[in-house]
């Protein structure tokens, strides 16, 4: 990524990009990009890609091996206190 120097900022303009900086919890840098973004419509939008791969299984148990599933599951997530003492 390249580097951009801004000269002579207005002293107000500066206050702001820090207030909304820290009004959000980011750097001064990532406001400036998402301020530029904005302005000249190019917001980076992040793809989110989707699988299909798993669709026929998506809700094809029934109650009954749902809660035998969980409760099988709950067994693994104990833990086991003379592993860790």
């Amino acid at each position: 990524m390249k580097a951009v120097t801004l000269r002579n900022l207005p002293p107000q303009l500066d206050r702001t990009i820090r207030e909304r900086a820290k009004k959000k919890g980011v750097s001064v840098n990532k406001v400036v990009i998402g301020l530029l973004q904005e302005h000249l419509g190019e917001s980076e939008r992040k793809m989110v890609r989707q699988y299909h791969d798993l669709d026929e299984l998506a809700g094809s148990w029934s109650k009954q091996e749902a809660e035998a599933f969980d409760r099988a599951l709950a067994k693994q997530r104990g833990i086991d206190l003379e592993m860790w003492t």
